[in-house]
């Protein structure tokens, strides 16, 4: 049986692997499609963590502070529209990609949001 701590390491791992895919991506022609992708990946990982992990079942009090980053990133930011609207007409825009990439990953690393996760997924 899953711990709810293992359950949310797993979690952890997967936007820290989507976060890293997007760091290395070299904003090409096409990869808007990869950055949607990623980036939907991690907003599904992130409610799935605010929606489904309770607090007060990890022993870690970091993780409380990060459940409301989650939050806060939720609420504050969202990339799926912009994304849908620039694809027709940008989507080999090579500067227009980078700007949306960038965009999206200062997003993910506001009030240290992915400095976070790491040190929560060593710890846990």
């Amino acid at each position: 049986m899953v711990t709810y701590s293992q359950h949310l390491k797993n979690i952890l791992t997967h936007i820290v692997d989507s976060y890293t895919i997007l760091e290395t991506i070299e904003d090409k022609p096409g990869d808007l499609a990869k950055i949607e992708k990623e980036m939907l990946k991690i907003a599904g990982f992130i409610k799935v963590v605010s929606n489904k992990i309770e607090p007060e079942k990890i022993p870690l009090s970091d993780f409380k502070k990060l459940k409301i980053k989650f939050s806060e990133y939720l609420e504050n930011y969202s990339f799926e529209k912009e994304i849908v609207t620039m694809a027709p007409l940008y989507s080999n825009d090579v500067s227009r990609i980078k700007n949306m990439r960038m965009k999206i990953l200062e997003a993910l690393k506001n009030k240290n949001m992915m400095d976070d996760v790491k040190e929560l997924l060593v710890n846990l």
